[in-house]
């Protein structure tokens, strides 16, 4: 194992559950304005994973704020990232759902998985 794969398997989390496109979550990330620290809520649909088990992996979270769409990107090894919750599962059948922009209303809904 070289240097390059050290430093990465250290930079890894571990701590997120496990979710994939088409999950609704929330994500508690930590931002910083001026000297002040807060942890700011985005919730949305996972509309894409990126780069699975790779240290850069990323992943698209979606919302409509005030009819207004927002996505927003982030590492899954990022430190800002303050912790990650799965509120409901989708049952999807592409892996990524960026034909979600173009829905509006319930045409966006997405189906609940049912575990068994």
């Amino acid at each position: 194992m070289n240097i390059i794969d050290e430093i990465n398997q250290k930079s890894q989390r571990s701590d997120l559950p496990d979710f994939r496109a088409g999950d609704t979550v929330k994500v508690n990330v930590r931002v910083t304005e001026g000297g002040n620290t807060r942890i700011q809520v985005f919730q949305g649909v996972v509309i894409a994973r990126h780069g699975k088990n790779q240290p850069n992996a990323t992943f698209t979270v979606r919302k409509v704020s005030f009819g207004i769409g927002v996505e927003r990107t982030f590492p899954v090894n990022s430190p800002t990232i303050e912790s990650l919750e799965v509120v409901t599962r989708g049952d999807v059948r592409r892996a990524k759902l960026y034909y979600l922009r173009e829905r509006h209303g319930k045409a966006a809904r997405i189906k609940e998985r049912r575990d068994s």
